[in-house]
Protein backbone atom coordinates (compact mmCIF):
# COMPACT_ATOMS: atom_id res chain seq x y z
CA UNK A 1 0.00 0.00 0.00
CA UNK A 2 1.26 3.44 -0.80
CA UNK A 3 1.20 6.42 1.57
CA UNK A 4 -1.82 8.00 -0.11
CA UNK A 5 -3.95 4.89 0.41
CA UNK A 6 -2.92 4.66 4.06
CA UNK A 7 -3.77 8.34 4.56
CA UNK A 8 -7.20 7.88 3.00
CA UNK A 9 -7.90 4.83 5.17
CA UNK A 10 -6.87 6.73 8.32
CA UNK A 11 -9.06 9.73 7.44
CA UNK A 12 -12.08 7.53 6.72
CA UNK A 13 -11.53 5.61 9.98
CA UNK A 14 -11.26 8.86 11.96
CA UNK A 15 -14.45 10.22 10.41
CA UNK A 16 -16.26 6.94 11.13
CA UNK A 17 -15.16 7.01 14.77
CA UNK A 18 -16.20 10.65 15.19
CA UNK A 19 -19.64 9.91 13.70
CA UNK A 20 -20.46 7.44 16.49
CA UNK A 21 -23.42 8.43 18.69
CA UNK A 22 -22.76 10.80 21.59
CA UNK A 23 -23.85 8.13 24.09
CA UNK A 24 -20.71 6.15 23.34
CA UNK A 25 -18.47 9.15 24.05
CA UNK A 26 -20.43 10.18 27.16
CA UNK A 27 -19.55 7.08 29.17
CA UNK A 28 -18.31 7.98 32.59
CA UNK A 29 -17.20 6.36 35.75
CA UNK A 30 -20.28 5.67 37.85
CA UNK A 31 -18.47 6.78 41.00
CA UNK A 32 -17.55 10.13 39.41
CA UNK A 33 -21.09 10.61 38.16
CA UNK A 34 -22.57 9.83 41.57
CA UNK A 35 -20.06 12.09 43.30
CA UNK A 36 -20.66 14.97 40.90
CA UNK A 37 -24.44 14.70 41.32
CA UNK A 38 -24.12 14.86 45.10
CA UNK A 39 -21.77 17.87 45.08
CA UNK A 40 -24.16 20.37 43.59
CA UNK A 41 -23.47 22.67 40.67
CA UNK A 42 -20.43 24.49 42.10
CA UNK A 43 -18.77 21.31 43.30
CA UNK A 44 -19.45 19.54 39.99
CA UNK A 45 -17.83 22.39 38.10
CA UNK A 46 -14.82 22.12 40.41
CA UNK A 47 -14.62 18.37 39.81
CA UNK A 48 -14.80 18.90 36.04
CA UNK A 49 -12.09 21.55 36.27
CA UNK A 50 -9.89 19.12 38.21
CA UNK A 51 -10.40 16.43 35.59
CA UNK A 52 -9.43 18.84 32.82
CA UNK A 53 -6.39 19.97 34.84
CA UNK A 54 -5.23 16.36 35.30
CA UNK A 55 -5.77 15.63 31.59
CA UNK A 56 -3.59 18.53 30.42
CA UNK A 57 -0.23 16.86 31.13
CA UNK A 58 -0.85 13.66 29.11
CA UNK A 59 -2.43 15.66 26.28
CA UNK A 60 0.57 18.02 26.23
CA UNK A 61 3.05 15.13 26.19
CA UNK A 62 1.22 13.29 23.40
CA UNK A 63 0.83 16.49 21.37
CA UNK A 64 4.51 17.33 21.75
CA UNK A 65 5.59 13.84 20.69
CA UNK A 66 3.19 13.98 17.73
CA UNK A 67 4.54 17.36 16.66
CA UNK A 68 8.14 16.17 16.91
CA UNK A 69 7.28 13.03 14.90
CA UNK A 70 5.44 15.10 12.28
CA UNK A 71 8.28 17.63 12.04
CA UNK A 72 10.87 14.85 11.71
CA UNK A 73 8.92 12.95 9.03
CA UNK A 74 7.60 15.99 7.13
CA UNK A 75 10.56 16.00 4.76
CA UNK A 76 10.20 12.31 3.85
CA UNK A 77 6.67 12.75 2.42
Amino acid sequence: MNKQAITIICVVAAIAILCLPADIWAQGCSVCTKTASSLGEKGARGLNGGIVYLALLPITIISTLGFIWWKHNKNSI
